[in-house]
């Protein structure tokens, strides 16, 4: 059976996005390194941040085409309001008020996009309740990953 628990040795990146440091200080890191995404050139490192600014209706009355040439305008302040919305909070505001109350778990789906979890082997599934079904026969570390859920296999 595999781990239920956070795995112990997970792939650091790089310093300040492990478990340590504090939730509202690994998000406004990990703003930071998306919004240089979104500025980016490339349409591939660029268009899945904007997707989701647009996605968490930060910017309601501009679509993703309207967006993307005015990407180099977007604010920290954007990308800020866009993973609170994606961790359910109304605004950037109340999120940095309360994340760093929450479990550090929170977190996991972007510790998973940074790759830190990449030593591992992972099953999808379509929603978490499909996840914790397998996860009570099998084991596994789960993580929220929009509406689906990834398992972490740890021995």
């Amino acid at each position: 059976m595999w781990s239920t628990h956070f795995p112990q040795a997970i792939h650091r990146i790089e310093p300040g996005f492990g478990n340590a440091v504090a939730n509202s200080d690994f998000l406004r890191r990990y703003a930071k390194r998306m919004l240089r995404a979104a500025r980016a050139d490339g349409r591939s490192e660029a268009l899945p941040v904007l997707r989701r600014i647009v996605a968490a209706q930060v910017t309601p009355e501009i679509s993703l085409a309207e967006l993307h040439p005015l990407r180099a305008s977007l604010q920290l302040k954007h990308v800020l309001h866009t993973l609170a919305r994606e961790l359910g909070f109304p605004s950037w505001e109340s999120c940095a008020r309360q994340v760093d109350a929450k479990p550090s778990s929170l977190l996991d789906r972007y510790r998973f996009e940074l790759g830190m979890f990449r030593d591992f082997e992972t099953n999808w599934f379509p929603d978490m309740n499909a996840a914790q079904g397998w996860q009570r026969e099998h084991g596994g570390y789960l993580i929220a990953y929009g509406n689906q859920a990834v398992a972490i296999l740890t021995h």
